[in-house]
């Protein structure tokens, strides 16, 4: 299960948390303001995450253009649309009056 952390708490107790991730390989949301902000977690589990959205684009591209992809352009075209989804997210929300 993954744990949420605040900010001031990653900051007092990084070591520890560095620690239980790489030994147990727990992983953590930290937030700020109840918000989440980042994650920490194990270095397989995020090559993991990479290796899924590669072959996940992979075979969209394929679906799409009936060719085939290379993995190199595959991850190029998934790391675009992670860029694109963050500055999604970082548009400021209009607020109904």
């Amino acid at each position: 299960m993954t744990e949420k952390v605040s900010t001031i708490d990653v900051r007092q107790r990084i070591g520890d948390l560095l620690n239980r991730v790489a030994l147990r390989h727990d992983e953590f949301v930290i937030e700020r303001k109840g918000k989440p902000l980042a994650a920490l977690v194990p270095i397989e589990r995020l090559e993991q995450m990479r290796r899924f959205a590669r072959r996940h684009a992979l075979e969209l591209l394929e679906k799409q253009k009936q060719s085939t992809v290379s993995e190199e352009q595959a991850l190029e075209i998934a790391l675009e649309a992670q860029r694109s989804a963050r500055k999604q997210a970082r548009k400021p929300r209009r607020r109904a009056k």
